[in-house]
């Protein structure tokens, strides 16, 4: 019979790899970005859009790195899988979502889109998870991507970085709105239904 795990206290921050570190980096960064946030709707302080935007990028970086370090130290675990997800569904889902949020589309049918977006995120993360193993042939690694990374949501941040810097948000932003049915629309949130819509496609991306 297997005797019990001892108690440590702590054990399980023990238990992380240098690589997990740097996810968290990723998750940390993702968490500012919502901060800054909140703190222009707050100010209007146009700087903190920018904060917000350029801690999605600094996310990105660790988002890089912690694979090439787990690469590197030939070091991977479930948790650190896990890790990685959770951390995405933040920086590269929900930071996203906030930027342009509070970027100005807050309309109901934008918040309809960029909650889907989000949930795309979350769904095309739970499906690399689970399909990892298959996807890689039994060879360890994986040779594709099923539907585009979350982390492509980049794209949409620097759009709304150029966005901010031109002044083009809030009432400015780039197309105006339109009412449907007595709701808002900004036709850019589009471009996150875009976005949504090819996470969870079966387009298939050879892995760099």
């Amino acid at each position: 019979m297997n005797s019990p795990r001892p108690n440590k206290p702590f054990a399980m921050i023990r238990e992380f790899h240098l690589a997990d570190w740097f996810t968290l980096a990723n998750a940390v960064c993702g968490t500012g970005a919502l901060f800054s946030v909140m703190t222009y709707l707050q100010t209007w302080d146009l700087r903190h859009i920018q904060f917000a935007c350029a801690l999605v990028l600094f996310a990105l970086i660790f988002d890089v790195l912690d694979g090439r370090i787990a690469r590197w130290r030939q070091v991977s675990s479930a948790l650190g899988r896990e890790l990685d997800s959770l951390a995405d569904v933040i920086s590269f889902g929900v930071a996203p979502a906030m930027i342009a949020y509070g970027c100005g589309m807050q309309g109901a049918f934008d918040r309809i889109i960029l909650v889907y977006f989000v949930a795309c995120g979350v769904s095309r993360l739970a499906r690399y998870n689970v399909t990892a193993e298959e996807l890689s042939g039994g060879t360890g690694k994986v040779k594709y991507f099923e539907g585009t990374p979350i982390p492509t949501s980049i794209f949409l941040v620097a759009l709304l970085s150029l966005a901010a810097w031109n002044g083009s948000i809030g009432p400015n932003l780039w197309f105006g709105e339109v009412w449907i049915a007595g709701f808002r629309l900004h036709p850019l949130v589009l471009v996150f239904a875009l976005s949504g819509s090819l996470m969870i496609s079966r387009i298939r991306i050879p892995k760099l």
